[in-house]
This record gives structure tokens, C-alpha cells and sequence, in this order.
């Protein structure tokens, strides 16, 4: 009976870490139908028909190309995710490359459903991210050419450009589609906005200090 009971605990634990990712495949391939969507709703998207699949479903090019940094921060993401490349549907990963302007940021943002690996690839960067509750805890590293990092899936993290020249760095993320919140503009920027009597005793400020960061987003 004991060894019994065993068993159904292992099998519920098995499943609940199965469930913590993206879904594993159940074919070779699940080619994503970006557009038109079908009326349909489901956690990924509906497959191609096999017979309909081309190499382009597979591929992406460009990453190459810089991307433009002159924004408010200093840096830009190009993604590559399940909407730029349909083949990655089901398969559990995908790729962004970040540049970096002279101390450019790319500010502190979490994925809600991916571990980041992040490579440098030129420059110095400062990178981190933050435990959650109830410790809090900054854990940063000073990475440089060649160096890998990695972000746990959903906590907090940035990179800094500690450099007067530009930075470029590669990361893998365990989703095809990991989402992105980028805190400041989640918490200032939202749509419609917080109300800033719940941002101001929830940052312990005076709402003149909200409502003047929220007028920036």
C-alpha cells in the first residue's frame, strides 16, 4: 500500500514539473498558422498541415544587423520567437540578440515563462537580477566577451553597458513565445493607469513623485 501511495506522489510530482514549461512536442514539427488565426483558442498555436511546411517556416535571417538604440534607454531587442519564425511552436525555445548604445540599459524586465542563458558577444556588460520574497537579493556579475550568464525564469533582471562603445549580447529563453514585462512600464505605464493613491503607498512617496513618473510613460 505504502509503495503504492509512493508511486501516485512521484507520478503528481512528474506531472507538475511537466506542466512548469513549454509543452513537448507530440510530432516531428507543429509549424505555427500565424495568419489568418484560426477561430480557435489554445495555448500555442494551431499546427500547419506537415504537407504544406516549407524551410522558411524554420528560418530567420538579419541578426546580423544591429538594431537601432536611440531611444530613452540605450538599447534594442530583436527578438526571435514563435511570431517570427512559426517552426518554433511547441518546441520550447527561441533567441533574442540585444545592442547596447554607450551605457545603454535594457531595463529591469522579467519573462513569465522562460530561463534566460545570455552570451556577450562584444563588450562589457553589468548584469543581475533580483530573488523574490522574502529576501530580495541582487545577484549581479561584470561579464565580458565570451562570458554566459543565465536569469531564472520570472525573477527580475537587467544588463548595463558599463562602456563608452557599444555592447551586443545573444540569449536562448526555454519558451517559444517567453513574453516580456518590463517593470517600469508595467507599473507607470499601464493602460489605464494604477491609481496613483495605490503607487504612492505602495512606494511610500508623495503622489506629486507618481504622477510626475507616470507623465514620462
Amino acid at each position: 500500500m505504502a509503495a503504492h501511495i509512493l508511486v501516485l506522489v512521484l507520478l503528481a510530482f512528474t506531472c507538475s514539473l511537466t506542466d512548469a514549461s513549454d509543452p513537448s512536442p507530440l510530432q516531428d514539427f507543429c509549424v505555427a498558422i500565424l495568419k489568418p488565426q484560426p477561430p480557435v483558442f489554445i495555448n500555442g498555436f494551431v499546427c500547419m498541415d506537415p504537407k504544406m511546411v516549407q524551410a522558411d517556416h524554420f528560418f530567420f535571417y538579419g541578426l546580423d544587423m544591429p538594431g537601432n538604440t536611440s531611444n530613452n534607454v540605450g538599447s534594442n531587442v530583436t527578438a526571435v520567437n514563435v511570431n517570427q519564425i512559426p517552426g518554433l511552436n511547441t518546441l520550447g525555445v527561441s533567441l533574442a540578440r540585444i545592442d547596447y548604445a554607450p551605457y545603454g540599459l535594457n531595463p529591469p524586465h522579467t519573462h513569465p515563462r522562460a530561463s534566460e542563458i545570455l552570451t556577450v558577444i562584444e563588450g562589457t556588460l553589468y548584469v543581475g537580477f533580483v530573488t523574490s520574497n522574502p529576501d530580495n537579493r541582487l545577484i549581479t556579475k561584470i561579464l565580458y566577451k565570451g562570458d554566459v550568464f543565465v536569469f531564472p525564469e520570472g525573477l527580475i533582471h537587467f544588463q548595463f553597458n558599463m562602456d563608452k562603445t557599444n555592447a551586443v549580447s545573444i540569449s536562448g529563453l526555454s519558451s517559444q513565445n517567453p513574453g516580456l514585462i518590463i517593470i517600469a512600464n508595467a507599473v507607470f505605464g499601464s493602460n489605464p493607469p494604477i491609481s496613483d493613491d495605490i503607487l504612492a503607498k505602495a512606494f511610500q512617496v508623495d503622489k506629486k513623485v507618481i504622477d510626475l513618473i507616470q507623465a514620462q510613460f
